[in-house]
């Protein structure tokens, strides 16, 4: 699908505030209230807009540890890669996993009240997964740019009005 500049406007709009009404949207980006409306179920219909949520803030919520981990894999078959992806699906401390090239196979965010849970969980838990040749923890000091937004005014989808 390509997006027109409304398109980038309601993104925009719903990425800060998913929680908006309609009406608000429309006032926002131009339009009146239905033609809006249409199009978020447009975006929706296409997969663009895949689902709302909540932000929250981790270490509110007690997660104040937060890790990348690392991790090279002993063989590189499609199925020793998808039994390791599968067993990281489900690990709920893993809020992202990532198949990456360079160094590493994948990249894992992991969250943890604190270092003594997280050495827990990485040495019973992360070491123990199937084919593990190799990990190493990147322990974040500070969250200087979290993610908050896609870059729309990058999209390579975006054409004129």
């Amino acid at each position: 699908m390509t997006l027109n500049k409304t398109d980038i406007k309601i993104l925009t709009n719903l990425q800060t505030d998913a929680r908006m009404t309609n009406q608000t949207l429309a006032d926002r980006v131009g339009l009146s209230a239905s033609p809006c409306w249409r199009k978020v179920r447009q975006l929706e219909e296409n997969g663009i807009i895949q689902s709302y949520r909540t932000v929250l803030d981790r270490r509110k919520i007690g997660l104040g540890v937060m890790v990348f981990i690392k991790v090279t894999i002993d063989s590189h078959s499609e199925d020793e890669a998808k039994k390791f992806e599968k067993e990281v699906h489900d690990l709920d401390a893993v809020v992202a996993c990532y198949s990456i090239g360079g160094d590493a196979d994948f990249l894992l965010q992991v969250v943890s009240q604190h270092l003594d849970s997280y050495a827990d969980f990485a040495m019973s838990v992360i070491r123990r997964l199937p084919g593990i040749k190799e990990m190493q923890s990147i322990f974040v000091l500070k969250e200087i740019k979290p993610f908050s937004a896609f870059p729309l005014n990058q999209s390579s989808c975006l054409k004129g009005a």
